[in-house]
């Protein structure tokens, strides 16, 4: 009997779920519809047309009696075809089945990834400004070229946005300034010579989604996008700091380029479908360059079909934009790099010569140096009692919370006017928290023992804040056990200079290889992406965020590969305005060769644990936008590069051809290791079993330098890992600019797992350098 009644409740419970399963699938959510690529007559009527076509298609699978859903979200029509509505999961399952749609998909949630920079890049890496035959930096004009930043929005008064000594917006430039309840047309310039912001979705309280009128503006109001804009193309501002801190001129890395900005992104993320159609909408406006400091979690990466950004820059490639986007902040783990399409520029991110340090002083006299930003008024004349985070838990509290100053785990009474000592066992309370939850329970002081991100200063505002490693930590802890009375001051942050060594890969910087395919190498390079200073939105409602008697900054330091992918977006722009004709594989191939593989020591690049860098963290090296400007040879990489991709990763040719709307044929052995002979920078080899005979990878090169030109090949392979190019010399003539070569590797003896080396191609005048990883098995 027994045994039939938890039968029956067994069926009971079950049949809730698979009710409950059923009415959630009928609740309509967001989804993508993607239809590939766009007729390039698709605007004015043509795209009415368009519209109207996707709206009937709507209504065949929307019952009539919800008409009020056959509505569209998003429309895309320019770069490519598709649109953005609310659908049931049954509705987007019978529109997937639609022969003019390539993909359906949950419109996903992306995530925001988020000086001296320039001058570093350009001196301190031991590079000769005017080298390699580069015109001066202050003769050229690069006012001709458009970014498009896809981001927060933007603070349009902001000193780096001024437009005096900048000429006439470009006749090409087809985009609109939108106003909104608090920006004007007239906000806008020559320098912002576009803004734009999107409807959003809404969720009610009943889980209901529904799509809200387009509100507010193009204004930033978080400060991400502004930050991000400036890095690429502010103008140059001279005395900017932060509060005092990294005072110096401020600008982007190309100060005369003309900014857009396309607001997609609050503080809570990014709607994949708006992502989309900021893309449609910068490629139909005119942009050259779109920077996209935004990603998918490297948890939830989708494939290429269902990735909004990797739709958007695919189709921006094809009509000749060059689309830059951050790697991603969830590094050091491997498999972590997002944005990893072959047509993506995906930058990691480093630290330049510089950095905040937060000095300990302790009641015994001993000092330590920790990292961070604090404009803390304590000082070294007065110590104030120190404590550890589970000595003061709060009742029915385990020591284990306490200790990670979990929300609501330490005790007011006993915290009140200390420095609290908090670890971090539990990563998913974030420094931003366990200071919160420090100063909520009226402590004055937080010292975080955290070894990971100790290389990327938090900002703390006016609460005294510092973070040590786990050594410094260890002793700081002894220190409060051996004694009856510890104490502690934290002092303010003060800048330290010429550090080195520099640049180094940064802990948090997202690690390849991609989880998608590892026979593309990602991340592609890496740039200056901790403590950089850039314009900010002025923030005067957060409690604590400005010292007391100063006015909000205009300026602020900020880490992450938000900060790295717009330092890459300046340097193409730069190079865009000196080679006008330049295709973006060209402009992406010429800082991929010339990328720097040594620090200010003139030794090899390393990580943050003092270990050599390899590629799966620091892709080909820093970028160095001068050299770039002359790389000798080029990888072209074209859009049937791309369409071979696909096929090699297998899609459909249907699919394919939809996507270029061609009559493309993929070839007839399209297995995924063929991905290592698309036409890229740098080789990936997923594969090279111990005894197989020697895998042969294809590369062709362009001549972008002298027109007579002989290239020798010089080989770095680890040890074991037998590496021949045939032919070594490469012989450029008037009549030949494109040669190709092949690349074979033989591994019966190199040691198992991923080899790094490099082949380099030299003339007496260019190094033209190229990365390769083959994993052995």
């Amino acid at each position: 009997m027994e045994c039939l009644q938890q039968f029956l409740h067994f069926l009971f419970v079950a049949s809730l779920l698979i009710s409950s399963t059923a009415i959630s699938d009928q609740i309509p959510k967001p989804y993508v519809v993607y239809m590939g690529n766009s007729s390039p007559n698709n605007i004015g009527v043509e795209g009415q047309i368009l519209e109207s076509s996707h709206l009937h298609l709507l209504s065949s699978i929307i019952p009539s009696e919800q008409s009020e859903r056959i509505a569209l979200t998003h429309h895309f029509s320019h770069a490519f075809s598709g649109f953005s509505a609310l659908l049931t999961e049954g509705e987007a399952s019978a529109l997937s089945g639609h022969d003019s749609v390539v993909s359906v998909f949950p419109d996903p949630v992306l995530q925001l990834h988020t000086t001296r920079s320039w001058d570093f890049l350009e001196s301190d890496l031991g590079m000769k400004p005017y080298s390699y035959g580069t015109p001066k930096l202050h003769q050229h004009s690069s006012s001709d070229i458009i970014i498009g930043v896809i981001d927060t929005g933007i603070w349009p008064e902001s000193p780096s946005f001024r437009d005096e000594g900048i000429g006439e917006i470009p006749s090409r430039w087809k985009g609109v300034c939108m106003e909104g309840s608090d920006f004007k047309k007239s906000n806008c310039n020559r320098k912002l010579i576009g803004a734009r912001y999107y409807n959003i979705l809404a969720t009610s309280g009943d889980n209901q989604t529904h799509i809200e009128a387009t509100k507010g503006s193009p204004r930033d109001s978080v400060g991400h996008g502004t930050h991000t804009a400036s890095i690429a193309a502010g103008v140059h501002v001279n005395n900017a700091s932060y509060f005092g801190l990294a005072q110096g001129t401020a600008r982007g890395g190309s100060p005369s380029t003309r900014i857009a900005a396309y607001k997609t992104c609050s503080d809570e993320g990014c709607s994949g479908a708006t992502i989309l159609k900021a893309i449609d909408d910068a490629v139909k406006d005119g942009v050259d360059i779109i920077s996209i400091s935004i990603g998918l979690s490297s948890l939830f990466q989708s494939d290429f079909l269902s990735d909004p950004i990797a739709i958007g820059a695919f189709h921006a490639e094809q009509k000749g934009v060059l689309v830059v986007c951050s790697a991603g902040n969830d590094g050091p783990d491997p498999f972590t790099v997002v944005n990893t399409a072959p047509w993506i520029f995906t930058i990691a991110a480093s630290n330049i010569d510089r950095n905040f340090q937060s000095t300990i002083v302790l009641g015994n006299g001993k000092y330590f140096q920790g990292t961070g930003i604090n404009f803390s008024n304590l000082t070294h004349s007065k110590m104030h009692r120190l404590v550890f985070g589970e000595q003061v838990a709060a009742k029915f509290v385990p020591a284990s919370e306490a200790r990670n100053c979990f929300p609501g785990s330490l005790d007011f009474n006993k915290t009140a006017g200390s420095i609290v000592v908090c670890v971090n066992d539990d990563p998913t309370v974030s420094r931003q928290i366990k200071k919160l939850v420090v100063q909520d329970a009226r402590a004055i002081g937080i010292i975080l023992i955290n070894e990971d991100n100790k290389d990327a200063p938090f900002d703390a505002g006016a609460f005294p804040f510092t973070q040590v490693g786990n050594l410094e930590g260890h002793q700081i802890l002894q220190y409060i056990n051996s004694t009856k009375n510890p104490t502690a001051t934290i002092l303010p942050t003060t800048e330290v200079s010429r550090l080195k060594p520099s640049p180094i890969v940064a802990s948090f910087s997202s690690r390849g290889p991609s989880s998608l395919t590892e026979n593309v190498l990602k991340p592609d390079v890496m740039a200056p992406g901790v403590g950089i200073l850039a314009a900010v939105i002025p923030k005067t409602k957060e409690p604590g965020s400005v010292p007391i008697g100063k006015k909000p900054s205009l300026y602020a330091i900020k880490s992450g590969t938000s900060m790295a992918c717009p330092h890459v977006t300046g340097a193409a722009a730069f190079i865009k305005s000196v080679h006008t004709k330049w295709s973006s594989s060209m402009i992406k191939s010429a800082l991929m060769t010339t990328a720097t593989n040594y620090n200010n020591l003139r030794k090899p690049l390393t990580n943050s644990s003092n270990s050599i860098a390899d590629p799966h963290e620091m892709g080909v090296g820093e970028i160095n936008p001068l050299r770039a400007l002359n790389p000798g040879l080029v990888f072209e990489t074209d859009v049937e590069d791309y369409l071979r991709f696909l096929c090699y990763f297998g899609y459909s040719q249907k699919i394919i051809r939809s996507m270029s709307k061609t009559n493309f044929n993929c070839p007839k052995n399209s297995s995924e290791g063929l991905i290592s002979n698309v036409n890229y920078p740098s080789i990936s080899v997923s594969t090279l079993k111990k005894q197989q005979k020697a895998k042969v990878i294809t590369r062709k090169v362009t001549n972008v330098g002298s027109l007579n030109a002989t290239y020798t090949a010089k080989v770095l392979a680890p040890e074991g890992l037998v590496v021949k190019v045939i032919p070594n010399k490469l012989v450029f003539s008037e009549g030949v600019q494109r040669m190709t070569y092949k690349v074979s590797f033989y591994g019966k003896e190199a040691r198992s797992g991923y080899n790094f080396g490099s082949l380099t191609w030299l003339d007496g005048h260019h190094y033209v350098h190229t990365v390769f990883a083959v994993k052995v098995e």
